[in-house]
């Protein structure tokens, strides 16, 4: 089945696509993932009993508001593009091998698709990020693999807008990324239950799924998703590891190689060809299995400033008010 997000005559409602036509739910995809498999059959077969929306006759918006959403770097060509157009080092980190890496990003920052996507205040390497996301459906802690599978309810299309030159400067304090992803990401255009998905599984347990990326209609990137270092039952395991991950929570695959960036580019060029996304670039990302998200960059806002940080005077006393009243 595919969950969508959508908006009509300002409405928000969300519903099942099938044959290009929207099926109304009467509850949330949030509150439906939530629920036991034959919950979740039962309201699906009820939205199929409603007057369907023409799929045209539309707004998507990101098909849910996630709790938490971890993006992890989980394709090797990637981490070596990226990490020499940001640090200026070669490689890939020894560490990167050990355990899949991520991060949390923003999750008031969640776009769907067809949204304009402003250039971040201070920004002027705007960049894409073309990955896949699972959907957690059910909650679960210190899972394995094999148990994580049954934890995933769908995927998704992600697009992990980074603002390079933001990103590259604050990481040289040794934390981050932060204001360099904090400013949009897109999900969309719908999810796709995992069940829908399991053909293109291969005999190692990645989905052997085609994606690709293009600015203003010209190709830039395309990978496999099986080029992934772990498939998604790992990341979920080690998302868990410790602590819970729960229905909604939103787990990225990282960004492909072969072109699912710019920056990933631009480390093996040596320059920023092709150029930093501008004002009325449009970006393109499509998903075999899953569909296609398209945004269109615009400009942005000027940064409201903050003065830099006060240095620490030798002098500066270690004191409490209360010490120093007795002093």
């Amino acid at each position: 089945m595919r969950y969508v997000g959508y908006e009509q005559r300002g409405r928000h409602a969300q519903g099942v696509v099938e044959q290009g036509m929207i099926y109304p739910l009467d509850v949330s995809i949030a509150r439906l993932i939530e629920r036991s498999e034959f919950e979740i059959r039962h309201a699906t077969r009820r939205a199929f009993e409603r007057e369907p929306v023409p799929l045209e006759d539309v707004r998507l918006l990101a098909p849910l508001e996630p709790p938490t959403v971890r993006d992890f770097v989980a394709f090797e060509e990637h981490v070596e593009g990226v990490r020499r157009s940001v640090s200026g080092e070669t490689g890939v980190p020894d560490q990167w091998y050990a355990a899949p890496t991520f991060y949390f990003t923003n999750p008031y920052a969640i776009v769907g698709t067809g949204a304009d996507i402003p250039i971040p205040p201070g920004s002027q390497v705007l960049d894409f990020e073309l990955e896949v996301a699972a959907i957690i459906g059910r909650p679960g802690r210190d899972l394995t693999p094999e148990q994580a599978r049954d934890h995933i309810f769908g995927y998704t299309i992600f697009n992990d807008w980074s603002a390079r030159d933001l990103q590259g400067a604050e990481m040289t304090v040794g934390l981050g990324p932060c204001k360099g992803k904090d400013f949009a990401s897109t999900l969309g255009p719908w999810i796709v239950t995992a069940d829908e998905l399991e053909r293109f599984r291969d005999a190692d347990g990645f989905l052997r799924i085609g994606m690709s990326v293009a600015v203003n209609g010209e190709e830039i990137g395309r990978d496999l998703l099986s080029n992934m270092g772990w498939p998604f039952e790992d990341l979920v395991a080690y998302a868990s590891r410790g602590t819970e991950v729960r229905p909604g929570d939103v787990l990225g695959s990282g960004t492909c190689g072969n072109g699912g960036c710019l920056a990933e580019l631009w480390g093996l060029t040596g320059s920023r060809e092709p150029r930093p996304l501008q004002p009325g670039d449009v970006v393109t990302m499509t998903v075999e299995g899953i569909g296609s998200i398209t945004n269109t960059v615009v400009a942005g806002t000027d940064p409201q400033p903050i003065p830099a940080a006060r240095p620490r005077p030798r002098t500066r006393p270690h004191y409490f008010a209360s010490e120093l009243e007795t002093r």
